[in-house]
């Protein structure tokens, strides 16, 4: 079959569509991404993302290798396993914590908690000649010829083969290729913030909360707890990689340029919304902590001290909301990716890494039919079927978990410590649940 030199255009810079450009520029697809933010730090986030399994391998695909070394080092160890505790923190069953030591380096095993920050600069690393910032979608149009031409607010345009929509949640293009597309809004609200490691809060905080990850199961409401810790400093990871680094065309002191990051626990607090106060307004920080206080009323002091001496500043507010799942449809010269198809709450980080494993696959399928490997339009359609099974199923998967961390029955939350206590008194029962954490 005879090779069809694409050219492919990605509406949206956040991971997705940066990791999608990165896997088909080291692989020779011509690709342009087109974002609407003016430059590259117009929004950094400052909390972090636990990359798992699916988001490693979709990472290690696309970028070049001493890239993902740079992103390993950077990233934190989130610790063996995960805790389930109740309020008062008392165990209920610790996952994992036995396990072999994994390589971090192996994208199949590793677990990382990635500053968003550095992510999205090493994302961004080499693309100079890819990404073009300040354009603002507004429409597609498809031609008779089998190109489809983007539009932009500048009064700009642009004519590709392909077209994907990597623009987050109420992405533009999809709802133009898909106007039946909606989402549900959730009962859940979250606050998340960090407390900074000091030697002073190292001494009080107990060990629990700094060995890795946790979930706190209380008879309302609901806490996850994780620990940010970088691997190694700038100035090591210059060291032993700069060369490496230099050879891709990049400065090392450059990139790595403000990627060092404070040891601090990141914490997120949900709940029902309709539980709030009829005042609260999300927008007092101090009316924030003050609903925090009286919603962990009785909980262990350690837990109530976490949140409430937590810096004020980096406290977050948000809703939650989902993608409603779509009807399978022919495949053509637009598709998509991440949060713009599959949008789904940030419970678990799961999000993040469907949208690097969309990345990933799509990624393969646009080379497979650039290098004339199979017709675009076949393997559009099977990366599209496995996208929207996966992604979809991961959303579900959501929507339960939350629905389960704000339920107000008292039954059901009796009943979830329960099954939670008893896989942790009864390991083979508990390995068999959890066997995949």
């Amino acid at each position: 079959m005879m090779s069809q030199r694409l050219d492919v255009a990605v509406i949206g810079g956040g991971i997705g569509g940066l990791c999608l450009a990165q896997g088909l520029k080291r692989a020779g697809v011509k690709v342009t991404v087109y974002e609407r933010d003016r430059t590259a730090d117009s929004r950094l986030q400052g909390f972090r993302l636990n990359i798992d399994a699916a988001g490693s391998t979709g990472l290690h695909g696309c970028l070049p290798p001493a890239l993902w070394e740079v992103l390993v080092a950077t990233a934190g160890d989130p610790g063996p396993g995960i805790g389930f505790l109740d309020e008062r923190m008392r165990p209920l069953i610790l996952i994992g914590q036995d396990g072999p030591a994994r390589d971090p380096l192996d994208p199949a095993t590793g677990d990382h908690a990635v500053s968003r920050v550095t992510l999205r600069k090493l994302l961004l690393a080499g693309l100079d000649d890819v990404v073009r910032f300040g354009k603002e979608f507004t429409g597609f149009a498809r031609s008779g010829d089998g190109t489809v031409t983007a539009k932009f607010a500048d009064g700009t345009t642009a004519t590709a083969d392909v077209l994907v929509a990597a623009d987050g949640v109420g992405s533009r293009v999809w709802s133009q290729l898909h106007p039946a597309a909606g989402r549900t809004e959730l009962p859940a609200m979250a606050v998340a913030g960090k407390l900074f490691l000091t030697e002073e809060n190292r001494r009080w905080l107990p060990d629990r909360l700094l060995a890795g990850r946790n979930v706190f199961w209380p008879r309302k409401d609901f806490l996850f707890t994780a620990i940010f810790r970088p691997r190694e400093d700038p100035e090591a990871i210059t060291a032993r990689l700069g060369d490496r680094i230099r050879e891709l065309g990049l400065d090392p002191e450059h990139l790595l340029a403000g990627s060092h990051d404070d040891d601090y626990i990141l914490w997120a607090y949900i709940m029902h919304r309709d539980l709030l106060p009829a005042d609260f307004t999300d927008e007092d920080p101090a009316a924030t902590r003050k609903l925090l206080t009286e919603r962990t009323a009785g909980w262990h002091p350690d837990l109530r001290r976490l949140l409430a001496d937590s810096t004020p500043d980096t406290l977050y507010r948000t809703g939650f909301s989902a993608a409603r799942p779509l009807g399978r449809w022919e495949s053509g010269n637009v598709t998509g990716l991440g949060d713009a198809v599959h949008h789904m709450p940030p419970v678990g980080g799961l999000g993040g890494n469907a949208a690097l494993r969309d990345a990933h696959r799509l990624c393969a399928a646009l080379t497979a039919a650039d290098r004339g490997e199979q017709p675009l339009r076949q393997a559009l359609n099977a990366y599209e079927e496995d996208m929207l099974r996966h992604g979809f199923e991961t959303v579900r998967e959501v929507v339960r978990n939350t629905e389960a961390a704000i339920t107000t029955s008292t039954l059901t939350r009796a009943t979830s410590r329960w099954f939670f206590r008893t896989c942790g008194a009864i390991p083979p029962l508990g390995r068999a649940v959890f066997r995949d954490r």
